[in-house]
This record gives C-alpha cells, sequence and structure tokens, in this order.
C-alpha cells in the first residue's frame, strides 16, 4: 500500500542523476514546480535546461541537502537508489518502478486542479487513465466548483445558437466550476452543479429588460466577494452583445476577466438548416447585420443601398419585427425582389422551422424571435 502526497519544492534542491531524455522531461517538470533543480551525468542531451550540472559520474555524497532525488540513467538506477535509503532522501527510478520507494504519476493540470495517477506502478495505464480523466475534467464532466472561498473571477462565455451541444470545452469547464452564472434569455439551456445560483438577466424584446450598468455591477461586486461568475450569452461574445462593456467594467474594477469565443448563430442557424452562407461559384461575400433599428432609423449606422448593392449573402439577426421594412429597404437599393430569403425560427433547437421566401414575400411571413434572416443565392442550394 502506498500513500499519495504532492510535495511544494518551490526554492529546495532536487538532484537529477542522468542528462538523457528522460532526465530533461524531469528537470522541466521540476523547474516548472520551481525546484532548485541541479544535475550529475556523464553526458547531457543538447535540450537540457540551463541548471547547475556536473559532468562526472554519480557519488553518493551527491545525495547529500537533496529534498528530493531522480535517478534516470538506466545504468547506476539501483546505486543511486541504494545511496538515499541509506540517508533518508527519497528517490525516484525511472528504469525499474517495481524497485522505486517513489513514482512520478501521470499528471493532468486544469487551471488550479491537479489530476495525478499512478496504476500498480504501470505507468502506460496510469497515463491512460490520466487522460480520461483530464477530458472529463476539460469538458466540465467533473464538478470543479470550489468549497473553499478564493479569489473572484469574471468568465463571459459565448454559450452559442441555442443547442448546448454546441458550447465550448472551455465553456462548460467555466460552467463546472462557477458559483453564479448570469445568464442571458437567448443563452443555452445547460444542467448545473447543486447550490450554483442562476441569475436570468435578460432582455426580452417589447418586455423586461435588465438595466446594462444593472449587470456590469452585478458581475463586480459578486467577483469581488470571492465567487467564480461565468455571463453566458448567447451566440458569441461581442458579436451584437454588450461583451465588451462587461469586460471594460471588469478591467476598471480590477476583476479578472476572461472571455471565451462562442459559435455564432448567422453562421451556425443557417449551417443546422442546411444553407451555405458562402459557396464557390455563387458568392463570396457575407454581410452580418444588425437589424434591432428600422432602415431609416436616425439611430441606425447601416447604409441599406450600400448593403444592397455588395450583393452576396446578407445575414439579419434580431430582425422579425422589422423585416418587412428590411427587404424593402434592399429592395429600393437595387437587389432583386425574387432575391431568395431564408427564415430560420429557433436554429439548432429541436423547434427548429425554416421558411422560404422572396425579398418580395418575406414581409409577410408571420414569425417569431428568435430568428435569423438569410438574404442571397445560397438560399436555393439549401439541402
Amino acid at each position: 500500500m502506498t500513500y499519495p502526497l504532492h510535495l511544494d519544492l518551490a526554492g529546495r534542491r532536487v538532484l537529477v542523476v542522468g542528462g538523457g531524455p528522460v532526465a530533461v522531461r524531469r528537470v522541466r517538470g521540476l523547474l516548472d514546480a520551481g525546484a532548485a533543480v541541479e544535475v550529475v551525468a556523464t553526458a547531457v542531451s543538447a535540450d537540457m535546461p540551463p541548471v547547475p550540472l556536473q559532468r562526472r559520474p554519480f557519488t553518493a555524497a551527491d545525495v547529500l541537502g537533496a529534498w528530493l532525488v531522480q535517478a534516470c540513467t538506466g545504468v547506476v538506477d539501483a546505486e543511486v537508489a541504494a545511496a538515499c535509503d541509506e540517508r533518508g532522501v527519497w528517490c525516484v527510478r525511472a528504469d525499474d518502478a517495481s524497485q522505486s520507494r517513489a513514482w512520478v504519476p501521470a499528471v493532468a493540470r486544469v487551471d488550479d486542479v491537479v489530476v495525478s495517477v499512478t496504476a500498480g506502478r504501470d505507468p502506460r495505464r496510469a497515463t491512460a487513465l490520466r487522460d480520461a480523466i483530464a477530458l472529463a475534467v476539460d469538458t466540465g464532466a467533473l464538478p470543479l466548483r470550489r468549497s473553499r472561498p478564493g479569489v473572484g473571477s469574471v468568465a463571459l462565455v459565448g454559450g452559442g445558437p441555442g443547442d448546448p451541444g454546441l458550447l465550448t470545452v472551455r465553456g462548460r469547464q467555466l460552467l463546472a466550476g462557477a458559483d453564479v452564472v448570469v445568464a442571458d434569455r437567448l443563452a443555452p439551456a445547460v444542467d448545473l452543479a447543486d447550490g450554483v445560483e442562476l441569475i436570468d438577466v435578460g432582455k426580452r424584446p417589447g418586455g423586461q429588460s435588465f438595466d446594462q450598468q444593472a449587470i456590469e455591477e452585478l458581475l463586480v461586486d459578486r467577483a469581488r466577494a470571492g465567487q467564480r461568475v461565468v455571463r453566458l450569452k448567447g451566440g458569441d461574445v461581442h458579436l451584437f452583445a454588450r461583451g465588451i462593456e462587461e469586460v471594460a467594467a471588469c478591467v476598471r474594477a480590477g476583476v479578472a476577466v476572461e472571455v471565451v469565443p462562442g459559435v455564432s448563430s448567422a453562421l451556425a442557424v443557417p449551417a443546422y438548416a442546411g444553407i451555405p452562407v458562402t459557396a464557390r461559384g455563387v458568392t463570396q461575400s457575407v454581410a452580418v447585420v444588425s437589424a434591432h433599428l428600422p432602415p431609416g432609423d436616425p439611430a441606425s449606422t447601416i447604409d441599406w443601398d450600400a448593403l444592397a448593392g455588395l450583393g452576396g449573402t446578407v445575414v439579419l439577426l434580431m430582425a422579425v419585427d422589422r423585416l418587412a421594412l428590411a427587404c424593402a429597404a434592399l429592395i429600393d437599393g437595387g437587389r432583386g425582389e425574387d432575391t431568395p430569403v431564408a427564415v430560420i425560427e429557433n436554429g439548432t433547437l429541436p423547434t427548429q422551422a425554416v421558411h422560404i421566401a422572396t425579398l418580395a414575400t418575406a414581409g409577410d411571413l408571420v414569425v417569431s424571435s428568435p430568428a435569423v434572416v438569410v438574404i442571397g443565392e445560397v438560399v436555393g442550394m439549401r439541402v
């Protein structure tokens, strides 16, 4: 029976005997841990990190004053281990794990989580187990939430177009470690661990609207209280969203903030509907446009005539209530009335519905939000 233990080797003298590839790997790992590494070897690989080095055979006196010794020669490892046993120094033998008093486990690190695996002194088996556990941690399949207070942070996570399966690996990892999730209306529905607080700050068209400044203050206040906050947004963090304002608020407040891009509905929803937004020989451009303001609105920055003149594919977001006006503006700008249009409701979800029309008829469609509008010849390529 063995006793697992992690060591804080920062500033501690660690001796590595040997200069081959195994020794190089061990030296690098020890340096990452902050150890004061010294090497004794008769020959040394060219990629050995710059550490104190003595090019000579090992002697038993070398282990004196060392907190840990790594024997990596493949020749005199037994001699090194014996010298360590006599002097009460822990030694890891690289040549024969069955004869070693200590082992280097297979290790995976995810943020501040360290996973160490040994498997009956079988390194390949340990590595396979390590990789499986690391994958589960990486994908958020294992609980990462802290039970003790720590430094708070904010992560803005793009949740994708709706299907939880399109959430990124990094996004799932952060959600698995979150104390608080601040979610938009269009954020994907995800399972959260028990005890995780979910705060809905969704802004609904024509309905409830959570003040943006209040959202920013909420993120900062919770992080300052030592909580890990995930700001879960629909689509991408920055595309027609106010992610940069939330990032800036965290930076001003001195709060650690991370941005995790998401799969944008502007590209993913047409793909799920069988429509490519570009295609060889059909179009070489795609314009993604927010239609939350109607054409002609003084606050709009969209030049609809120029947009119509571009040709190519136009993808409209937030256009449901202004679809007829947007189509009319494109026709007035010179885009043909018979230009194909697809309106995709609830894209990527089981309730997805696809409506096909033209610029002349799309305004007559009865559709509801959320919906993505695709305009252009690529609609005719739908499969």
